[in-house]
């Protein structure tokens, strides 16, 4: 992964990583299905990302609970495919 020379760069290259495993559009959180892989490459990649200063925290949700969304937004999904055009 190229060195960010500045903050600004090194925030966009870590918000593009994280949008990499991103479903659904812009959210101030990012949700992500990520299988045990997944997980450790998105860890390894935002390691090699960020300044050792930054903080980065990945949560795993209770899958039981109701999601309870507001306005036009939607529910989360894990669909067998996306369509990306």
């Amino acid at each position: 992964m190229k060195q960010a020379s500045t903050i600004a760069e090194m925030r966009t290259d870590a918000l593009r990583v994280v949008r990499g495993h991103a479903t659904g559009g812009q959210k101030s959180v990012h949700e992500v299905f990520l299988t045990d892989a997944e997980k450790r490459g998105l860890m390894s990649d935002m390691g090699a990302t960020l300044a050792e200063e930054d903080n980065f925290l990945l949560l795993r949700l209770e899958p039981r609970t109701r999601v309870q969304v507001r306005g036009v937004g939607q529910g989360p999904a894990d669909p067998d495919y996306f369509y990306m055009g």
